[in-house]
C-alpha cells in the first residue's frame, strides 16, 4: 500500500506535500520527476508536465499540493486535524495556506537566482531531478542552463528585479522577524500540531528558502526558531516541547489571539493584500472582454505565463507588475467557502479579526467566475456575483 510521490528536491510545491506525507507517515516512495516513468506513464495521463502528483497504491493519480492534501487527509492518514474545529482559527488557517504558496515567491525566487556565486553548485545538482538520467554532461549542462533560465524569467515576472532586490530583503527580514517570534512560543503556527497554515508556508520556507546556500544561513542565524520548526515539518516524529505544552499547547478557540500570530497577519495585509486584489481586478477585467469563456473551459494557466497577462499594483512604495496566476482565485475561494459555511455570529466575529488585521477586504474580492479544479487543472466555473 504504498504511494508514488513524483517531485523534486528543490520544488516549492513538492516540499508542502512531502511534508505533509513524512510527518503523518504515509508510506511512499519519492520518484524524480526527470524518471523515465514520471514522462512516460504520469505525464500522458494528465496532459502536461506539472509536479507534484501522486499515485495511489490503487493507481489513481492526483495533482497539486492542496489536493494531494485533502486526499491524503481523507484517506485517513492525519495524525491530528490540519483544518481546526474552530472556525477562527479554520479561516486564518485558509489565509496563510494562500500567503504561503505564493506570497512568499519574491523572496524565494530571489534568494535562489540572484546569488549565483554561492548558490549555483547546489542548483546544478538539485535541479538533476528534473533531467533525463544518463545525460552526458554537456548535454545535462544544456538542460540546467534551459531550466534555470526559464526561473530566471519567471523571478522577473514574480516582480523581482534589480529594482526591487532590497525591497524583497527587507520584506523578508521582517517576515523572518515576526516569525521568530512567534514560533520562541509556538511549535506550529496555531499551536501544538501542524494544520494547513503549516503546510502553506513550508514549500517556500523549505524547498527554496531553508535549502539554498544564501537563504539557509540567513535563516539559521537570524531566525532559528524558525529554522527548528523547518526541521519539525520534515520529520514524523512528534515534537513535545514540555513548556510550551503546559502553557500553549494548541490554540484551542479562536478567543484571545496571540499578539505575535496577529503581527504576521498585519503583514500579510501590507505584503499580499495588495498584490491578490490587483490579480483579482485583472482577471475581471479579462472575463469581461471575453464573454465566451463557458463553465469548464481551462485556464491554459502556466506560472510563467498566464493569457490574463500581468497585474500592476503599489508594493512597498515600488509600482510593479506580476503575472496573474489563477490558481491563486481557487485558494482564496477555499478560505471565503470556509467563511460562509459559518454561522452569522462567527462570521461577524472572523470579520471583526481580519478588519483589525487590514484583512478585512479578502472577504470581498472574487472573480466574475469561479475557480474550480477538474481532471487535475484548474477550469472556470460557475458565474459569481
Amino acid at each position: 500500500m504504498t504511494y508514488t510521490l513524483y517531485g523534486m528536491a528543490g520544488s516549492l510545491y513538492t516540499a508542502r506535500a512531502r511534508s505533509y506525507m513524512r510527518m503523518h507517515a504515509v508510506p511512499f516512495a519519492e520518484v524524480k520527476a526527470g524518471s523515465e516513468e514520471f514522462t512516460g506513464e504520469i505525464v500522458p495521463q494528465i496532459g502536461r508536465w506539472i509536479i507534484p502528483v501522486i499515485k495511489t497504491p490503487e493507481g489513481s493519480i492526483v495533482q497539486d499540493g492542496a489536493d494531494i492534501i485533502d486526499h491524503l487527509d481523507g484517506a485517513g492518514f492525519s495524525k491530528n486535524p490540519i483544518y481546526p474545529a474552530d472556525p477562527k482559527l479554520l479561516t486564518i488557517a485558509h489565509l496563510f495556506e494562500i500567503f504561503g504558496s505564493h506570497g512568499l515567491l519574491r523572496p524565494a525566487m530571489h534568494y535562489r537566482w540572484n546569488f549565483d556565486e554561492v548558490n549555483l553548485p547546489f542548483l546544478r545538482e538539485t535541479f538533476r531531478d528534473v533531467l533525463p538520467s544518463g545525460l552526458p554532461k554537456e548535454a545535462e549542462d544544456a538542460a540546467f542552463l534551459h531550466a534555470s533560465g526559464r526561473m530566471r524569467k519567471a523571478a522577473e515576472v514574480f516582480g523581482v528585479n534589480p529594482q526591487t532586490y532590497k525591497l524583497v530583503e527587507g520584506s523578508y527580514a521582517q517576515f523572518l522577524l515576526l516569525m521568530e517570534r512567534h514560533l520562541r512560543e509556538y511549535p506550529f503556527i496555531l499551536g501544538g500540531h501542524a494544520t494547513i497554515a503549516d503546510y502553506g508556508l513550508i514549500g517556500a520556507m523549505y524547498a527554496h528558502l531553508a535549502r539554498d546556500p544564501v537563504p539557509l544561513r540567513l535563516m539559521q542565524v537570524s531566525a532559528p526558531n524558525v529554522f527548528r520548526w523547518v526541521e519539525r515539518m520534515n520529520m514524523a516524529e512528534v515534537f513535545v516541547d514540555e513548556a510550551m505544552a503546559v502553557s500553549k499547547g494548541q490554540l484551542a478557540t479562536g478567543e484571545d489571539l496571540p499578539e505575535s500570530l496577529l503581527q504576521l497577519m498585519r503583514y500579510i495585509a501590507d505584503d499580499y493584500l495588495p498584490e491578490i486584489a490587483a490579480h483579482v481586478e485583472r482577471a475581471n477585467s479579462w472575463l469581461e472582454r471575453h464573454p465566451e469563456v463557458e463553465t469548464g473551459s481551462p485556464t491554459n494557466n502556466k506560472s510563467m505565463k498566464s493569457g490574463i497577462g500581468l497585474a500592476p499594483f503599489e508594493w512597498r512604495g515600488a509600482s510593479i507588475e506580476t503575472v496573474v496566476i489563477p490558481y491563486r482565485f481557487y485558494l482564496l475561494q477555499r478560505m471565503q467557502d470556509a467563511f460562509k459555511r459559518q454561522p452569522q455570529d462567527d462570521q461577524a466575529a472572523i470579520r471583526n479579526v481580519f478588519e483589525n488585521t487590514g484583512l478585512g477586504n479578502l472577504f470581498s474580492l472574487r472573480t466574475g467566475r469561479r475557480m474550480e479544479r477538474q481532471d487535475n487543472r484548474e477550469v472556470w466555473g460557475d458565474i459569481q456575483e
